[in-house]
């Protein structure tokens, strides 16, 4: 017999005041009541009982340690409660990363609508343009822009991205449109990302076309070169999903499409599978289903 079943002999033997009740309270017979209740004393070191031939009385000792294991027991219940509804309904700390833009533009308007669907849900969201360690940092879900290294871990692909450049139509009317990629170097760059005085573009499926481009302007700051190549400075090269609204209400054009190298995927990275608790599944499913639904993503 195990602790917890001793703890629970003991309790019902104790509620009964008799070892065969509580042997019949538990389903079993009264001589390993007995022996459960004896071993649980001799762990102890301590009488709980006093045996008479007709009852069963608590010693001061027992009805302390009583209480004590009615409040163990409680407590057990009420985590495996917690428990069981944490796996069944949305409750609780959702942790997120992601990059920074791609977290403004499509995670926020997704997570905003989840916590009105879940009131027992909060949630803390990383946007970092870094790839994160989710088990040792601790993040229930990902959003993984390119492909996936091998690991445990789940994923979901909701859509794909290109790697494109683009510039106002204002600008290309004015200083011509790039017919192929050594045309870069009669244009003004604008170098979005770590800040280098020179930057190599690659292009084509297999990226084996590279051009090293001058940027005259470089920003740290993806939206900041965005804005730039609006305002008709020059080109700039982000990815699509940056600029998704800009390209389909004509703020900008893209350049060089046929040029561009291979998608990169997207996919939502969770860490526990099937068992994932219930809010990491609503969250993905959700944000499955509205990710997947972008035009600009697919």
């Amino acid at each position: 017999m195990d602790r917890l079943q001793s703890l629970e002999v003991f309790i019902a033997v104790a509620e009964a005041e008799s070892f065969a009740g509580g042997a019949r309270a538990m389903g079993l017979s009264a001589p390993s009541a007995t022996r459960g209740v004896n071993a649980l004393e001799e762990r102890l070191g301590a009488r709980l009982f006093t045996r008479t031939t007709r009852r069963v009385r608590l010693t001061e000792v027992g009805q302390t340690y009583l209480e004590d294991a009615r409040h163990i027991l409680a407590q057990l219940q009420a985590a495996d409660d917690a428990a069981v509804g944490a796996a069944t309904n949305p409750v609780g700390q959702l942790r997120i990363t992601c990059s920074n833009e791609f977290g403004r533009i499509y995670v926020t308007p997704i997570l905003t609508d989840f916590l009105n669907m879940y009131p027992n849900v909060t949630s803390d969201v990383l946007m970092v343009d870094r790839v994160v360690n989710m088990i040792e940092e601790g993040f229930d879900v990902a959003v993984r822009i390119g492909s996936l290294p091998s690991s445990g871990l789940s994923a979901v692909r909701v859509g794909q991205v290109r790697r494109i450049i683009c510039a106002s139509p204002d600008y290309l009317t004015r200083i011509g449109v790039p017919q192929t990629p050594d045309d870069l170097a009669a244009h003004q760059i604008v170098s979005a990302g770590p800040v280098s005085p020179v930057a190599d573009w690659r292009f084509g499926p297999d990226q084996q076309q590279i051009v090293r481009v001058k940027p005259r302007l470089r920003l740290s700051s993806v939206a900041a070169a965005i804005a730039v190549a609006k305002q008709g400075w020059g080109l700039t090269r982000v990815l699509s999903y940056q600029v998704g609204p800009d390209l389909m209400d004509g703020t900008l054009r893209t350049v060089l499409e046929g040029f561009e190298p291979a998608p990169l995927p997207i996919h939502l990275v969770h860490a526990e599978g099937r068992r994932a608790p219930a809010k990491v599944r609503a969250f993905i499913d959700m944000a499955r289903e509205r990710l997947r639904a972008m035009p600009v993503l697919n």
